[in-house]
């Protein structure tokens, strides 16, 4: 491992240490940053210290001190901090990233400053990367992660919020970078990128059912990236994608995280959408896939977690099984209003062969999209129905 992903990957346990000795969020987190500077510029050159963890909070803790002694505003904390001494020899190997993870995801936090400080914190992206991946001004990002910090300033390390709402935020970072919710790019690989590097770390401390259910759902989806667009950035459907192009390494890897957490635990909602995605996967074709046991998968879902996405991919499914003309009958009663809904409501009467029906859902779907990519996929499906 090179410094920089050494580092990279000590940095969410360092601050975590930090703010198990300090609290002080804002301040710890400028301590471990100067930290990572001067091991970025000295490590290369010096070498690698025999316990870098240790090294890493040594010199934090120095920094957070100094700057404690040395700010006017905090001149009435200058004794106390006076008695505090930086650890001298390396802390003892508690880790923290996993508190840490749960802090910035507490539930005084709106889920779009939990996104921003878990990226920024954990994730160690810049304020800038995070703005350029959101498609949103720099200064709202930094407004979001200002605001996060004073609301959990008060807030001990040791009293955050919960795995299952980790695992939300991540999803919602997955679910950005696998399809943006707008912009040019239909992808945006750094963020789903990003979230299974997280996910990962999350499931190597806490190694739950739902937690492996997240990661599998992650993995068995990003592997069909490859052959979700082609060359020119367009989006290809998943029935007519080239399967040859999924990235095989990860379906197995998916696969077998979920078949082992199944068979030891009862499912939860992530579980039963990364079994619902790994029959996708282990599909050789469109024509083979097992819409019967998706069907059936989604159902236990809908009992389990019901929400919009579930009730409007349950009625694809019924449609593969029973037939569109079914399908549309559950959607005109469904109370669902977004753009797929008139996407998934166009390929049903397509597949009816009301085409121009088909045409007007089409067309309804590219103006409420803000993805440009599907603007243009629903556009030319559109179109091409009515050059038929």
């Amino acid at each position: 491992m090179n410094v920089e992903s050494l580092l990279r990957s000590l940095a969410p346990d360092v601050l975590g240490a930090l703010m198990r000795r300090y609290s002080d969020f804002a301040a710890c987190e400028d301590a471990v940053q100067e930290a990572l500077l001067a091991a970025a510029l000295q490590w290369p050159s010096e070498g690698v210290p025999s316990s870098p963890r240790g090294w890493l909070i040594t010199v934090a803790s120095r920094r957070f001190i100094e700057v404690l002694r040395t700010e006017s505003a905090r001149r009435r904390r200058e004794t106390n901090v006076f008695l505090m001494e930086p650890p001298p020899a390396p802390i003892a190997g508690e880790d923290d990233t996993l508190q840490l993870f749960l802090l910035c995801c507490h539930p005084s936090l709106t889920p779009a400053s939990q996104v921003a400080l878990t990226l920024r914190a954990v994730g160690g992206l810049t304020t800038a990367e995070i703005a350029r991946a959101y498609l949103v001004p720099e200064t709202t990002i930094a407004q979001r992660i200002s605001r996060a910090k004073a609301k959990i300033k008060d807030v001990p390390l040791n009293q955050p919020g919960s795995v299952s709402a980790v695992l939300d935020v991540l999803y919602l970072i997955f679910n950005e970078g696998h399809t943006a919710s707008s912009g040019s790019s239909l992808n945006r690989v750094e963020l789903s990128d990003e979230a299974i590097r997280l996910t990962r770390q999350v499931h190597a401390r806490a190694p739950e059912g739902e937690v492996a259910g997240l990661l599998a759902l992650m993995l068995l989806t990003d592997a069909r990236r490859p052959a979700r667009t082609n060359a020119s950035g367009a989006l290809i459907p998943l029935e007519a994608q080239d399967r040859s192009r999924w990235d095989s390494a990860l379906i197995a890897e998916g696969s077998s995280l979920i078949e082992s957490v199944l068979s030891t635990e009862p499912p939860g909602p992530y579980q039963l959408q990364a079994a619902i995605a790994a029959v996708h996967d282990e599909a050789l074709s469109a024509a083979d896939t097992d819409w019967p046991q998706i069907l059936g998968l989604y159902d236990v879902l809908a009992r389990l977690a019901p929400g919009p996405m579930v009730t409007l991919n349950r009625i694809v499914a019924l449609a593969m099984v029973e037939g569109p003309r079914a399908g549309l009958a559950q959607l005109a009663t469904a109370d669902l209003d977004h753009f797929r809904v008139d996407a998934v409501r166009a390929h049903l009467l397509e597949m009816s062969g009301d085409r121009e029906g088909a045409r007007a859902a089409y067309r309804l779907a590219a103006e409420r999209t803000l993805s440009t990519p599907e603007r243009r996929y629903l556009r030319s499906k559109a179109d091409r129905g009515h050059s038929d």
